[in-house]
């Protein structure tokens, strides 16, 4: 067991989060990395709208299947005034069912801050630079998901080293995001000055993930040498598996959508098509409490 100030905050066994995925995360993924000894994060768009569940249901189901602690996503760009309000509405019900560890992405946290902090919980935010993460401090995060240049999804610009060169005065547990594919990974992360890791790929090869198995088969027959870039999907970069037809450059179409008053309708378009593929692929598929035990302890 290693202990961190991440570990800590989140009451876990293991410096290791399994992150949220659209449309990957499912309830008995989320469940299965959770029991392992690491912090699995919940979606709660996967959750309601890819694999049916009610949002409070679904986390009632989640704990009949752990007592461990769970994390929540929290979305919370404004783009949209109905998803803004429908999201409020999530966190305040994962607040009532006792989630206590909330990750924020794409937008200003200070609100969920406000409503995690009164019911004595942490929030720690995606970032790519230290400009959000300045921001993320201003409004009062308690952690920073570190996202650099070996991520699956969307990129940072930095290595996991500059990022943490970069951030490491900040005062604030920090948890390196991409690239960890591995015991060395986890470990180097760690001697780095890490307070743990963030992985998504690692979880979709596992057996309680319900993604159709030609995706499973992909990512364990992946090399780093199969992995490549393209910002066809949202107009910025996003690490993908390469496949017959692949272009990294957007078509004019595309890039007049991503930057044009259609911008919000591309993205919606980008969380259809959106997957995370980390360039270190699992080698074989285990179920996901032993991934977790596996990639602390053997390396595999």
């Amino acid at each position: 067991m290693v202990s961190t100030r991440f570990t800590e905050d989140a009451g876990v066994e293991y410096p290791i989060i399994c992150g949220a995925m659209y449309p990957c995360s499912n309830p008995e993924l989320v469940a299965a990395a959770a029991e392992g000894g690491g912090l699995a994060i919940m979606q709660p768009v996967s959750m309601t709208y890819v694999h049916g569940h009610d949002l409070r249901e679904g986390i009632r189901f989640m704990r009949t299947l752990t007592d461990k602690p769970i994390g929540f996503n929290a979305l919370i760009e404004k783009g949209s005034k109905k998803y803004f309000e429908k999201m409020s509405g999530w966190i305040d019900i994962a607040l009532e069912e006792d989630i206590r560890f909330f990750v924020t992405s794409l937008g200003k946290p200070d609100w969920v801050c406000d409503k995690v902090h009164a019911f004595g919980g942490v929030v720690y935010h995606d970032v790519t630079t230290r400009k959000w993460a300045e921001k993320g401090k201003d409004c009062g995060v308690d952690g920073l998901i570190c996202v650099n240049n070996r991520a699956g999804g969307h990129l940072g610009p930095s290595t996991p080293e500059e990022m943490y060169e970069e951030l490491s005065d900040m005062g604030l547990p920090l948890i390196c995001a991409g690239g960890v594919g591995s015991e060395a990974e986890l470990n180097r992360a760690l001697e780095i000055g890490y307070d743990g890791v963030q992985m998504g790929t690692r979880f979709i090869a596992t057996t309680e993930c319900n993604t159709p198995e030609d995706y499973k088969d992909a990512i364990v027959g992946a090399g780093e040498e199969d992995i490549t870039w393209t910002n066809r999907l949202t107009g910025v970069p996003i690490s993908v598996i390469k496949s017959p037809g692949f272009k990294q450059e957007n078509s004019w179409l595309m890039l007049k959508l991503l930057s044009s008053r259609y911008n919000h309708t591309a993205r919606g378009v980008e969380l259809l098509l959106l997957r995370r593929v980390l360039a270190l692929a699992p080698r074989e598929v285990l179920q996901a409490d032993e991934r977790v035990r596996v990639q602390h302890h053997s390396g595999r």
